[in-house]
Formats: C-alpha cells, structure tokens, sequence
C-alpha cells in the first residue's frame, strides 16, 4: 500500500523566519541617552512652552499661584495629543519613538523579531514606572545600560534591546 492518502494532512517544511540576533548591531549608549533627552525635549515643547505661555498670559494670582489661560491649556493638551499620537504611530509601526526615528534606532524583541506595542507599553512603561516607587531604582536602571548586553532593568523586563535601524 504506496499509495498517498488523500485523506492525510498536507505535509510542508515551513520554518519561521527570525533575524539573527548576533547580526543586529545594538544602538550606542551616548545615541540611547540623546534619543532620550530628545524626546523629553519634543514633549516638553508640546506641552510645557504652552503651559508656560499660559503662566505669563495668565499672570499670578494674590495667594502666589499661578493663573493659566484657557488657551494655553487647550494648546498643551492639543500638544500632548499630537506627540501621542506620533509616539504610537512610530511605536507601533516600528518599535521607534519620535526621537529613536530621527537618530535612526529601534527596540526589538531580543531574538530580533518586531516588538508589539503592548509590549513596549506595559513591560517597558507601565511596569517600569511601577517600579519607580522603589528608592533609587530610576538612578540604578538607567546605569545598567553600561553591561555587556546594554540593556537596562525595563529592557530586561520586556526582553527588548535597542539596535541600530
């Protein structure tokens, strides 16, 4: 009895294509620290220099606080809008955030498969900033990125790296 079985299930070598992970060339530790501040910059020019304009616009009060116009609240929040949904454009697009496209760097999975946005999210963001509760631990994560692998405590977490796009 030679002949096939027609009832059978087809039969195909399919293998998953993933990047070597030794071929990715993770990004320098000065370009990580740049895109960092950088995007701290790009948010804070959306969002603080309207509230700031709003502060001297709106003057300060008799008790010392300051008084914020409208405007200058509406601004931010249409700032804080327009660099969110930039963010999870690029993010979700290609792991980068607004500054990691411009110095041309990425995150990716550590066997260098594409990151899903909910990775980054709540692996490299939402738990990250849950353990910034514990004294110290902002100063310690970002100092790990001096080891061998340059990944800090919310890469290792997420099982991400950084690398060159």
């Amino acid at each position: 009895m030679n002949t096939p079985n027609p009832y059978a299930p087809p039969r195909a070598n399919v293998s998953d294509h993933k990047v070597d992970s030794e071929e990715l060339e993770l990004a320098g530790r000065g370009v990580r620290l740049g895109a960092a501040l950088l995007d701290g910059l790009v948010l804070g020019a959306l969002v603080m220099i309207p509230l700031m304009f709003g502060i001297f616009a709106g003057g300060i009060s008799a008790n010392a606080t300051p008084k914020f116009s409208g405007g200058a609240i509406l601004f931010a929040l249409i700032g804080f809008v327009v660099w969110l949904w930039f963010t999870i454009l690029y993010v979700s697009r290609n792991g980068q955030t607004i500054a990691k496209k411009w110095l041309d760097i990425k995150v990716v999975r550590t066997d260098g498969s594409p990151v899903s946005l909910a990775r980054i999210f709540w692996l490299r963001n939402v738990v990250n900033g849950m353990l910034g509760i514990i004294p110290f631990y902002s100063w310690v994560d970002p100092l790990l990125i001096f080891g061998d692998s340059r990944q800090c405590i919310h890469d290792k977490i997420a099982d991400t790296i950084v690398v060159v796009a």
